[in-house]
């Protein structure tokens, strides 16, 4: 690869664009539990160099653990013979709120299975979500890469917000599925 001033010039705007948006950690690869190990332990000492209270962290870490496992058990994208799932991997902050952001490749069919649950998860109240993660604990089955669906149900549980999701078309049988889960610190350490 060269180094040319038009390549020069992308990553430059790549930077200036993660900057303004208070990006500080991305990941495009292959996810497995030593990755996620890695950028829970980054984001818990960036969190803590700045001082953050330990409710922010424990929800920040919580749901990063959540969205990164989506990625591990659930890209239609492997890279290897072990199974492992490609992605994207975002964390920020701006002001008071620290955001998540995971993408990764999904079939059509997947699609619309995730679609579905996040319209019920975000149309759900807190006691609702409740309801709905005991009836998957016990009524639910594990899939054949070991989830048993319950990290969106979590992901809405721990940020108290509604899950913002993208679907952008890749082919004929697959979409680019982006998730963004928010924490506003403010609001975690006034209750």
């Amino acid at each position: 690869m060269k180094l040319t001033v038009g390549f020069i010039k992308s990553v430059l705007n790549i930077y200036d664009e993660m900057t303004e948006n208070g990006i500080s950690i991305v990941y495009l690869g292959g996810f497995h539990h030593q990755i996620t190990k890695m950028f829970t332990r980054m984001a818990e000492e960036d969190m803590g160099r700045k001082d953050e209270q330990k409710s922010t962290i424990s929800k920040v870490y919580s749901v990063m653990v959540e969205t990164l496992q989506n990625i591990t058990k659930h890209s239609d994208e492997i890279i290897d013979k072990f199974h492992i799932g490609k992605g994207l991997f975002l964390i920020g902050q701006k002001d008071d709120i620290y955001y998540v952001i995971t993408a990764n490749k999904v079939t059509l069919q997947k699609k619309k299975y995730l679609e579905q649950t996040i319209k019920e998860v975000n149309q759900s109240s807190r006691d609702e979500l409740k309801m709905m993660y005991k009836k998957q604990i016990t009524e639910g089955c594990i899939s054949e890469k070991g989830g048993a669906g319950l990290g969106l149900i979590e992901v809405a549980k721990r940020t108290r917000n509604k899950l913002v999701y993208q679907f952008l078309p890749l082919d004929d049988e697959n979409e680019f599925f982006i998730l963004k889960a928010e924490i506003n610190a403010k609001k975690i350490n006034d209750q």
